[in-house]
């Protein structure tokens, strides 16, 4: 289990970064069902993403600027003060955060869960557990947006960590169309420069019961 130390730095490096594909194609997925709703004549709704282990705020001010209400969860508090600092009072006027374990957190009913690189942070029965606390959340038409470890990830090694083939994945996500999909296997390097063999398996769900 990585510590403090290793997150801070994880943050520096990672603050400035753009926004991961996933939550961007949620983004839009949900401004053309927007744009479809206005040209009927109703208005459409404001919309609320829980952003769970936000780090320094990459996805969450993407979410900002797209207009959205956002809050944005994390264990330690250098992540969620980086991303207050980052935000601004303008974006920050639409932004809440919370200093709270992924493992207990309550995830209120929202339009988006987005979960990117924290999940396989958790071991097996905790990740089971805030896996149906998202499902919970989400009414039908809302999205769940992820970034997991699959089983071939070096980090499937190590006990408190939860890395899923994707077939399991898959089989997690009903009740929800797959909408985006992609899986990659590489060796390659950590933001903060070490070696390792990353399977990823990224996603973006919409909840249809």
């Amino acid at each position: 289990m990585v510590d403090s130390d290793y997150w801070a730095r994880y943050y520096e490096v990672t603050v400035e970064r753009p926004a991961w594909e996933t939550v961007r194609i949620a983004i839009e997925r949900f401004r053309a069902e927007d744009a479809a709703l206005a040209a009927s004549g109703a208005t459409p709704p404001r919309r609320l993403a829980v952003d769970l282990g936000c780090g320094a705020g990459r996805d969450a001010r993407e979410l900002l600027r797209a207009g959205w209400r956002v809050l944005a969860i994390d264990r330690e508090l250098a992540a969620v003060g980086r991303l207050a600092a980052a935000a601004g009072p303008d974006l920050g006027a639409r932004l809440q955060t919370r200093v709270e374990d992924l493992a207990t957190v309550e995830i209120p009913p929202c339009d988006l869960v987005n979960a990117s690189l924290c999940l396989p942070f958790l071991a097996s029965e905790p990740y089971a557990v805030t896996w149906q606390r998202i499902a919970s959340a989400l009414e039908p038409g809302s999205r769940f947006a992820a970034m997991l470890f699959g089983d071939r990830d070096e980090s499937a090694s190590d006990e408190t960590m939860t890395c899923r083939p994707p077939e399991r994945i898959r089989a997690d996500l009903a009740g929800f169309e797959i909408e985006h999909w992609h899986e990659k296997e590489e060796e390659s390097q950590t933001a903060l420069g070490e070696a390792h063999h990353f399977h990823l398996v990224e996603f973006v769900a919409r909840k249809v019961r």
